[in-house]
């Protein structure tokens, strides 16, 4: 493990059920997806982007796009999230791994690298976003060895689908820290699951963005400072809706396991 090996993974499919193809959804005239991609590459802390997505046909888009756009890719398991970031941190020799999901579009390469500071610093296994932060600043960071134990123990649906489940419950395995940047800001959701958070995003968009430049955190808490009624656009979600499924397939997981 080496800051030259530290490489973030975007986890992204165009199966969304919420927002189907909201990955490809155009953000000031670009992919949500470009925008993910070309903010981390302002991260001085990542050495390497690499893009895991499905083998599902419907996901060829997505590699398709990478490709004319020279962005690294990989294809993994479409349901077992963990496979896929494990194969694809095992391909691209990263270590440690940066987790980033391409429904954050507003993903600040700022924290990013005070995340990743934060990691090596610390000494630790596990190192991510904590306190009350906006949904969509979302990073984790984990070495190489968390991931691969993470992958051979972890058994319950949540835990295969949400690659931090495991190592957060299992803190007498891992050293594991959280960065505390923010305090009062969870109501905040800049995040893209739904129609509504696209609109809301689009008007982010329409407002900030700059060719050349890549607007970040304090610029959208001064812009809604000023214009609050665009968070009532897509107020009223439910944060990590996908996790709490994830944990009620679990509680099935276990009962039919039982029988």
């Amino acid at each position: 493990m080496s800051r030259d090996k530290v490489k973030a993974i975007v986890q992204a499919r165009m199966g969304s059920t919420r927002l189907p193809g909201k990955i490809l959804k155009p953000l000031a005239g670009k992919p949500a997806l470009w925008h993910v991609v070309n903010r981390l590459k302002r991260a001085g802390s990542l050495k390497e982007v690499v893009v895991a997505t499905t083998t599902s046909p419907e996901d060829d888009v997505v590699v398709s796009y990478c490709e004319e756009h020279g962005i690294k890719w990989f294809r993994g398991s479409e349901n077992d999230v963990l496979d896929r970031y494990y194969q694809a941190a095992k391909e691209f020799g990263a270590d440690p791994i940066v987790r980033i999901t391409a429904d954050c579009p507003v993903i600040d390469p700022q924290i990013v690298d005070e995340v990743v500071e934060g990691f090596f610093t610390g000494g630790y296994d596990v190192y991510a976003m904590g306190g009350e932060f906006p949904d969509g600043l979302d990073c984790e960071c984990f070495t190489f060895a968390v991931i691969e134990d993470t992958w051979k123990c972890a058994v319950l649906p949540s835990e295969r689908e949400h690659v931090g489940v495991y190592p957060g419950k299992h803190k007498e395995k891992y050293r594991v820290g959280s960065y505390t940047k923010f305090t009062g800001l969870a109501h905040h959701r800049w995040t893209l699951d739904e129609e509504a958070d696209l609109h809301f995003l689009q008007e982010l968009y329409e407002r900030l963005d700059r060719p050349g430049s890549c607007f970040g955190t304090r610029e959208i808490l001064v812009l809604l400072d000023r214009e609050p009624e665009l968070m009532a656009i897509n107020s009223g979600i439910i944060r990590n809706e996908g996790l709490l499924k994830s944990l009620t397939q679990d509680e099935t997981f276990l009962k039919e396991k039982s029988l």
